[in-house]
């Protein structure tokens, strides 16, 4: 497993796991995959050398958070466990009683990554910083994230913490390519890591759906699989299948590549399967050449999604037609 240092987390996995579906029921995967599934996944992550954890508090209203810590047992205090801070109300008195309920449902004295989970747009990071730093100071957490944060806000986050916040978790992925203009550059230069989640588009670069195959759940409501961006994509998938062949690889391993040949990115996949863990695990040992990574750059920059209220619009008189 290919491995960042990172200030304040030490090594942190190139391939990391979100374990948002842990325990929430949107995704459909039922009890038996809270109880099983995700416990065995958890434990082959380990064995494939996966030291990055994600998860928060709002996921699956903290069942996500309890089953990452029963699944990690022992083993819990030698991972890098990341999780959010919903923005509700982020006051230092809050966000303390908030820390202090993740780390219990983790089973952990300290949380490694705490991250807050979107920028509040009324409540500025002049308010929230503070409280984080009294965390990081007591032992309570090892280093202070965001997520979903623009570059300016990123910098204001900085600033407020009188020292770096190391990451910035982003929707991130051959189809959402923004963070490659400012995001991606800044972790370069300030050595920080960009953390990609849906690096996969929510399975839509894994080549299995497409306009004449769309998913069911959570996913439906995705705009990225109405029916005109699933148009707009058809080239970007072509040369993803393509350059899978080239390679022998999996469409979705080499989208994961893409983001792995990257300066300063880690990619946190979900995994339904363990064979789905190792199949991402795998992609940080497929090193893209060159010209493969700039025609891939290419087409995602040349990508422009509709957005989802078009998407919703399209959709209706679709069934309107039926």
């Amino acid at each position: 497993m290919k491995l960042l240092e990172v200030d304040g987390l030490g090594q942190v996995s190139r391939v990391g796991l979100g374990t948002w579906q842990f325990g929430s029921r949107e995704w459909g995967y039922g009890d038996d995959y809270a109880s099983g599934t995700a416990r065995a996944i958890v434990t082959r992550a380990r064995e494939l050398g996966v030291t990055l954890f994600d998860t928060a508090e709002v996921y699956g209203l903290g069942r996500s958070e309890r089953i990452l810590g029963e699944a990690l047992g022992t083993e819990r205090d030698q991972v890098v466990v990341a999780s959010k801070l919903f923005p509700v109300a982020p006051f230092p008195p809050v966000a303390r009683r908030r820390e202090a309920g993740s780390a219990r449902r983790l089973q952990l004295q300290k949380i490694p990554l705490y991250q807050v989970h979107m920028a509040n747009p009324l409540v500025p990071d002049s308010v929230i910083m503070p409280g984080l730093l009294r965390l990081i100071d007591e032992g309570r957490i090892g280093a202070v994230g965001v997520s979903n944060y623009t570059l300016h806000r990123w910098q204001q986050a900085d600033a407020a913490l009188g020292r770096p916040v190391v990451s910035n978790q982003v929707q991130f992925s051959l189809a959402r390519s923004a963070p490659l203009e400012e995001l991606v550059p800044f972790a370069q230069r300030e050595n920080r890591i960009v953390m990609a989640w849906s690096p996969l588009a929510q399975g839509l670069l894994g080549g299995r759906y497409g306009l004449d195959h769309r998913p069911t759940g959570v996913r439906a409501s995705n705009a990225l699989f109405g029916t005109e961006n699933l148009r707009r994509i058809t080239p970007l998938l072509d040369l993803l299948r393509a350059t899978a062949t080239r390679y022998d690889a999996k469409p979705a391993q080499v989208a994961l590549a893409w983001l792995l040949a990257l300066p300063q990115v880690v990619v946190i996949p979900g995994a339904s399967s363990v064979e789905q863990l190792e199949s991402n695990v795998a992609a940080a040992d497929l090193d893209l050449d060159v010209e493969s990574v700039a025609a891939l750059t290419a087409a995602a920059r040349a990508f422009a999604p509709v957005p989802a209220g078009r998407t919703l619009v399209d959709g209706l008189r679709e069934r309107l037609r039926r």
